[in-house]
């Protein structure tokens, strides 16, 4: 069984595409901090999210930089070289759920009530 459950922060906007037979795909990034801290900073792991159709286009809508989600799904590790010719690993997660855990009223930058 390939499951894996991560609580973090957008990183940027969730961006919304559609595929030629026009079925929706949301792509988006969630930074996941570390208990672990390096010279008093903390340290991120970052997960690339896939989520399809309807819940894409739920992600598109109510979901933006810095809120806060909870993601589960299957992932997957693959391996690429850079524009610079450095090897990099990504971590990618095909969502089969994405709860949304920042309030609506609140601000993301401040959590603070934002209305």
């Amino acid at each position: 069984m390939n499951k894996l459950i991560i609580i973090g922060n957008l990183t940027r906007d969730p961006e919304l595409r559609t595929t030629q037979d026009g079925t929706s795909v949301c792509n988006f990034t969630v930074a996941v901090n570390r208990k672990v801290r390096t010279d008093g900073h903390p340290e991120a792991d970052y997960f690339r999210v896939t989520a399809w159709r309807t819940l894409g286009e739920n992600c598109v809508k109510y979901l933006s930089k810095g809120k806060k989600v909870c993601v589960t799904g299957a992932i997957s590790a693959r391996g690429y070289t850079g524009g610079d010719g450095s090897t990099h690993a990504s971590l990618d997660l095909l969502a089969d759920e994405v709860e949304f855990l920042t309030p609506r009223s609140t601000d993301p930058g401040t959590g603070r009530d934002a209305g």
